[in-house]
């Protein structure tokens, strides 16, 4: 007997329901996104290694899924590494392409590539896959989507604004009440690193501040200790790990830790600015919260960081992020190109919004009505009917078989079609169709500007 097939792991199949939920999701994503005058692109789902590789940081290179060269792909093996198991430098020499692990380091090698065909400032926005050889959980995977939204071209802190706002407008369409747009700035990380004598263990120190919410103080203080940090250097932070108190009152805390550095008070004017014109504007269902241990792992953050925390009534990771980068381009030739950019996680997104029972139940992609095949003159009546209902987009087909009605009905009911339609000889001589409510079990006889209607506003 063959084996089951199988699926690898931290990758999905999606039926025809959870698709439709998913589309619902990117269809209220893509139209902010327009209506915030963002353009839409797509890159290719693999790029050259080098493209990617040493853009995320230490962990993000070994989180990228690489491709085997073509043919015999040991034929130009590196054969000291080969030999003496040297992973990174046999990695090298039989794969030269990976998987994308995010969009926007493949958005950046887009702008530098298409420069002199860009208008800047350029907004653009990208829905497609990404992938990331992680340990597979919950809205964790390994295959994944992911919703951008970036500016490039223009340095100006109204672009970080309008990206809150965005984000904003996104969740309270998807009626998601109660979301958290947590804020920092990368200056002020450096400023912190510089004020405890920290400045060259900038990387290591802000990887370690990010998981606080993963692994708590004690487990950052000891990743911090492992990387070199002193002992007196993490007790000057220490005020860090129980922050409190509104946007401004933090501001003044931070305004007064990091008065010595130029970078870091740069850092606070930015987030100020921020978070004051937010403010001043309005929110519709979400919250604004600074978050000073907001360090995000990837190296090209410059500025503002942003990352979204779902309602506190749900257990899981963030659902967006994004930030500010001065010169992610520069890593393509291209300097002095500064963009900012966020994320929407899709497939957590959609998790918190089945969980919190907020999918409106029009979000299916079944037929409203099926007509029933009683024979082939009956069904040619009922083809012409259907042809004229999808022109006027009513979701309707026809049972192909002429078998038992029994099982005719026993299929619309595992398809939860509401609405089954007869089609006899009786119907056929008066000219019209009988509906059946397959909810509600009422039936009426209807002309076919009767079924139309019924149909539409049903």
């Amino acid at each position: 007997m063959a084996q089951k097939p199988s699926i690898p792991k931290g990758t999905r199949d999606f039926s025809p329901s959870e698709v439709a939920k998913r589309n619902y999701i990117i269809s209220i994503i893509k139209s902010n996104f327009e209506k915030f005058g963002f353009q839409p692109i797509e890159t290719p789902s693999f790029e050259n290694s080098e493209t990617l590789m040493g853009k995320y940081g230490e962990e993000g290179d070994r989180l990228i899924f690489k491709i085997l060269n073509s043919g015999d792909y040991l034929a130009k093996a590196n054969e000291s590494a080969l030999v003496n198991k040297e992973s990174n430098k046999l990695t090298s020499s039989i794969s030269e392409k990976a998987l994308r692990y995010d969009l926007t380091v493949p958005f950046a090698r887009y702008v530098v590539q298409h420069q002199n065909d860009i208008e800047f400032p350029f907004k653009r926005y990208q829905i497609q896959p990404v992938w990331r050889a992680d340990r597979p959980q919950k809205g964790r995977f390994r295959e994944f989507y992911q919703c951008d939204a970036d500016v490039v071209g223009s340095k100006s802190l109204w672009q970080e604004v309008e990206l809150i706002q965005l984000y904003d407008a996104v969740f309270t369409e998807l009626g998601l009440s109660g979301v958290t747009i947590k804020i920092n700035n990368r200056k002020i990380l450096s400023g912190i690193a510089e004020v405890i004598g920290a400045s060259d263990k900038l990387i290591d120190f802000t990887v370690a501040l990010d998981k606080l919410d993963k692994i708590g103080e004690d487990g950052v203080k000891t990743e911090m200790l492992e990387k070199g940090i002193s002992e007196a250097a993490i007790q000057k932070v220490q005020p860090l790990f129980n922050f409190t108190g509104s946007i401004s009152e933090k501001i003044q805390k931070l305004a007064t830790l990091l008065a010595t550095s130029s970078e870091g008070m740069k850092g606070i004017e930015e987030l100020k600015f921020i978070c004051e014109a937010v403010t001043e504007l309005g929110f519709s269902k979400s919250n604004l919260d600074l978050d000073v241990t907001l360090a995000r792992g990837l190296n090209y953050y410059t500025g503002a960081i942003f990352e979204v925390a779902p309602p506190k009534e749900i257990s899981m990771g963030s659902i967006g992020g994004g930030g500010r980068y001065d010169d992610l381009t520069g890593i393509f030739g291209l300097k002095d190109m500064s963009g900012v950019g966020i994320s929407f996680g899709l497939d957590r997104i959609y998790l918190v919004i089945e969980e919190l029972n907020l999918f409106p139940e029009t979000v299916t992609t079944t037929s409203k009505a099926l007509f029933l095949n009683y024979g082939e003159k009956e069904a040619f009546y009922s083809m012409k009917a259907i042809k004229e209902l999808r022109e006027f987009g009513i979701k309707v087909e026809m049972y192909p078989d002429a078998v038992k009605v029994g099982k005719q009905f026993l299929h619309a009911d595992k398809r939860a079609i509401k609405y089954a339609i007869i089609v006899g000889e009786t119907e056929m001589n008066e000219g019209k169709y009988a509906l059946k409510n397959l909810v509600s079990g009422e039936q009426v006889l209807l002309n076919f500007e009767e079924l139309k209607n019924t149909l539409i506003n049903n």
